[in-house]
C-alpha cells in the first residue's frame, strides 16, 4: 500500500471514530458536538500522521502526541472554566470527551486501527450511561 493511501486510511478512519462519539455528544445535547469531536479526532490522526511519516527519523514523532495531549488539555480547561456556574462545575464530561478523541485520533494516526475501535465503542458506551446524580 502507498503511503498517500495509507495515510488517508488513518484519516478516514479518525473521522469516521470521531463522529461515533460526537453523535453520541449531539444526542445528548452538548455543546461540543459532532463536527467538534470529528475535527479534534482528525486533527490528532492528521498531526500524528505527519509526524511519523513525514518526519520519520529526524524527530522523535511521540513529541507530537505529547503536544496533541497538552493542547487537548487547555482546550478541556477552558470547556470546564467556561461551565462553571456559581458553585456548580459543569463540563467535565465534555471536557474528557474532547480528550480521549483526541487520543483516539492519536491511535489511528499511527495505525493502531483495533485499540482506536475498542476505545471509540468504550467511550460511547460510558457516555451513554446514565449520569450517578440524576
Amino acid at each position: 500500500m502507498s503511503p498517500e493511501l495509507d495515510a488517508g486510511l488513518r484519516l478516514l478512519a479518525s473521522a469516521v471514530l470521531g463522529l461515533a462519539v460526537g453523535i453520541q455528544r449531539e444526542l445528548s445535547h452538548k455543546p461540543a458536538g459532532l463536527r467538534t469531536h470529528i475535527l479534534i479526532c482528525l486533527g490528532s490522526a492528521l498531526f500524528t500522521v505527519v509526524s511519523v511519516m513525514g518526519f520519520s527519523g529526524t524527530v522523535d514523532p511521540a513529541r507530537v502526541a505529547a503536544g496533541v495531549v497538552t493542547g487537548i488539555g487547555f482546550i478541556g480547561a477552558g470547556v470546564i472554566f467556561r461551565g462553571m456556574r456559581g458553585d456548580k462545575v459543569v463540563g467535565i464530561t465534555t471536557a474528557a470527551s474532547v480528550w480521549i478523541t483526541a487520543a483516539i485520533g492519536i491511535a489511528c494516526g499511527v495505525g493502531m486501527y483495533l485499540i482506536a475501535v475498542g476505545v471509540t465503542v468504550i467511550t460511547v458506551i460510558v457516555l451513554f450511561l446514565p449520569r450517578a446524580n440524576g
